[in-house]
């Protein structure tokens, strides 16, 4: 019998089954790999003010970080990259680093720097999604954080501000989108037929620049023309999360009420069309049905036959 493991994650939105880099790359693994997870997003909890996410919990033992967590899961025999030769593995290792290093810092701008994304969809999002009064002041902490994790990697000498950073972060991880729609050529993976580890960072970076409806987009527009790698996110979604998002939320009351505008029509329609029938009935004429007439018993045959 499998181990039970519970991952804990920021939830889902925008067709996602999470808005969070991380979270994505360990679910994506965890579908590639076969690893049945249970899901807890972190939504409307403390632990988004205490906790790191994602974090894997299994018998008592919490695992934080996707590497981590990917190789927790490899000791579990959960592993995606079990056909890989070895020069595989090291372009995967190479291209993980090449991820952080250069599309990340650029993801981090974009969705927690820049002034009107922030202000129109990230501090929103977070907000609605965090309990009272974590609501005021987690996003602020979250976007201070990715302010000082960009100046820490990439505000060396002479580049200081933000607004020296801005340029050099955005014509590096064009560099690096480009480089990873050549690797992955016409495939559908990167290795192949068969997705991997790579295919679940790649995923978990590619997936919430492409799907976020961003305000500020310079890197998105770059990003939707490389189109191999859209529809590289596109058949990962389709394949692995046909299913709703976990913790993305129900219908919208807009929908609920179009649909059952939809059904009232219909059921007045066929209410008018009962009616109609019944009263072209209650019109035509009424005659007693056919039926066959009986055949006389043999009793009766005789006595018709007897002389009188």
């Amino acid at each position: 019998m499998a181990t039970p493991m519970e991952l804990s994650c920021w939830a889902g939105d925008w067709g996602l089954p999470s808005v969070h880099t991380d979270s994505l790359i360990v679910l994506a693994y965890a579908k590639f790999s076969g690893a049945k997870l249970t899901i807890e997003p972190v939504d409307w909890t403390w632990k988004t003010l205490t906790g790191t996410v994602p974090a894997l919990h299994c018998e008592g033992t919490t695992v934080t970080e996707p590497v981590q967590i990917l190789n927790f899961l490899r000791k579990q025999r959960y592993n995606a990259d079990y056909e890989l030769s070895a020069k595989q593995g090291a372009d995967t290792m190479a291209y993980i680093a090449l991820l952080e290093e250069k599309l990340q810092p650029a993801l981090l701008h974009t969705f927690w720097v820049d002034t009107e994304n922030y202000a129109n969809l990230t501090r929103p999002w977070f907000a609605s999604h965090s309990p009272f009064p974590l609501n005021f002041f987690l996003p602020s902490r979250l976007a201070s954080m990715a302010l000082s994790r960009i100046l820490l990697t990439k505000g060396e000498s002479p580049l200081h501000s933000i607004m020296e950073v801005e340029a050099k972060i955005y014509s590096e991880a064009k560099e690096c989108l480009n480089l990873l729609s050549h690797r992955l050529g016409s495939s559908q993976y990167f290795f192949g037929n068969t997705p991997a580890s790579l295919d679940a960072f790649a995923f978990g970076y590619i997936a919430p620049l492409l799907k976020a409806s961003l305000p500020s987009c310079q890197l998105q527009q770059h990003l939707k023309q490389l189109s191999n790698l859209c529809q590289f996110c596109d058949a990962i979604l389709k394949n692995y999360f046909v299913d709703r998002a976990p913790g993305s939320p129900p219908a919208s009351q807009d929908t609920v009420d179009a649909n059952l505008q939809k059904l009232t029509q219909l059921v007045n329609k066929e209410s008018n069309l009962i009616e109609k029938m019944d009263d072209n009935l209650r019109s035509s004429p009424q005659h007693r049905p056919r039926r066959a007439d009986p055949k006389p018993s043999p009793l009766c045959s005789e006595r018709n036959s007897t002389p009188a």
